[in-house]
């Protein structure tokens, strides 16, 4: 390893660790008979050089931060670094701040493809917008730290980024046009920000996206139909925004689909006007209170691999189809703070399956026939639909026709209401009958 190149490492290292840690003692060939944990290295030109950095405790023996970490421009002297990672580093934002250096990145612009930063609440500041130098990037993730600011367009020119994770951090405004453009990006995770605006339709180009995450921010509008061009999509969780204007048919489009989170917005509008059964790979469907309204549709038998349907608190109204049973794969169904009505005709061995996993408390009009469901299967929070009892004796406009002196009659009414009609006969049949028309407010002479 070249002379130049060793001392930047180790100034690099005791920037983060401290000024205890001595390098040229401890390891004096950090690439060598003396490697040092969580750095690697390859040839190049016949020396040794950096090739990936790691800071913090990522293993036991690992380069641990101290509390008064300094980031120092000897870390931009390693030419042929491809992978930095930090984590867990930047820990005080009260007392310790720190911010990502502005300058020097475009010295890395044709090695660094990985750049990471986890879990650090001390770090603080905007993201360069000198990251936009960094052409050959094919993941940055600055994950869960202290940052804020906007969000810089030029990310948008890392044309061979494939994973972008700016989530758990304090970014506002609006998610840029340029975001569009990233063809080749896989992950893209911009959850738990402040970001607020519409999104823009440029999204529809992300065309090799598999996750998309924005949920947890305060972005509004209406979903674009443009993510039906997302054919590879197989998460798409814009959950806990601002978003309106009903559900958009190309959702239907989108057959690589298995997980859809779109709960907590005020979305409005039904579940009519998308070809549920098209999304024959969803495993997991959460759109759970979004003002829908309308009826369940049936379509969702269709949904093979549906594990978990989720579709409490809306204002979803008519029968349950009981063809929901038969998903295959269902273990978990919320239909709670709803207006459902009239009967549940699930079977007592599908409440048996699922448990308290089947939601459908709060809907007020929801009954499951009692005698039919087990007393330990019985859906929490669903009462049981009331029997219809016949008063034998009464006339169809709620007249007694007791007194005519048919007691057979009388006993069959004294039946229905649980009593033996062989056990009562003589003087205490006729006081059991005067004693219920009493209570049953009938005011007949036998």
């Amino acid at each position: 390893m070249e002379k130049t190149e060793r001392e930047a490492l180790y100034s690099t290292i005791q920037g983060f660790v401290g000024y205890w840690w001595n390098g040229s003692e401890l390891y004096p060939d950090p690439c060598g008979w003396t490697p040092i944990q969580g750095v690697s290295c390859d040839l190049f030109e016949g020396s040794w050089y950096v090739t990936d950095l790691n800071i913090g405790p990522f293993y036991d023996n690992s380069l641990v931060c101290a509390p008064n970490v300094q980031f120092r421009p000897d870390f931009f002297a390693l030419k042929y670094l491809k992978s930095l990672s930090i984590f867990n580093c930047f820990t005080s934002p009260h007392h310790f701040p720190i911010s990502i250096p502005t300058k020097n990145w475009e010295s890395l612009y044709g090695s660094l493809q990985s750049l990471e930063f986890r879990s650090n609440p001390g770090l603080i500041g905007q993201i360069p917008t000198s990251f936009g130098y960094l052409k050959n990037l094919q993941s940055l993730v600055l994950l869960e730290n202290g940052l804020m600011g906007e969000l810089p367009s030029n990310i948008g020119n890392l044309v061979r980024l494939r994973r972008l994770v700016l989530a758990g951090n304090r970014f506002r405004g609006q998610v840029p046009d340029s975001f569009g453009g990233l063809r080749e990006l896989l992950i893209l995770d911009l959850s738990q920000n402040s970001l607020s605006g519409p999104l823009p339709v440029t999204f529809g180009g992300l065309i090799s996206l598999l996750k998309l995450d924005l949920s947890s921010n305060q972005l509004e509008g209406k979903i674009p139909i443009e993510f039906g061009k997302l054919k590879n999509l197989t998460l798409l969780d814009l959950s806990k925004n601002k978003f309106s204007g009903g559900l958009v048919q190309s959702l239907q489009e989108l057959c690589s689909l298995e997980e859809l989170v779109l709960s907590n917005n005020p979305i409005g509008g039904d579940l009519l006007g998308v070809g549920w059964h098209n999304l024959k790979s969803l495993v997991f469907l959460d759109l759970s209170n979004l003002g829908l309204t309308s009826g369940i549709p049936e379509t969702f038998i269709e949904l093979k691999r549906l594990r978990f349907l989720g579709l409490g608190d809306n204002k979803l109204t008519g029968n349950l189809s009981p063809k929901l049973e038969a998903l295959p794969s269902i273990s978990a169904i919320y239909l709670n703070g709803n207006n459902l009505t009239g009967d549940l005709k699930l079977s007592d061995g599908f409440y048996g399956k699922l448990g308290r996993r089947f939601g459908a408390w709060n809907n007020p009009n929801l009954c499951y026939p009692n005698g039919l469901v087990s007393p330990s299967n019985r859906p929490f929070g669903v009462r049981p639909c009331q029997q219809e009892v016949t008063l034998y004796g009464l006339d169809h406009d709620g007249k007694s026709k007791v007194g005519n002196g048919n007691l057979n009659q009388n006993s069959q009414f004294l039946a229905s209401l649980g009593f033996s009609r062989y056990s009562l006969d003589g003087f205490w049949k006729v006081f059991m009958v005067e004693t219920l028309m009493i209570v049953l407010g009938l005011n007949v002479l036998i």
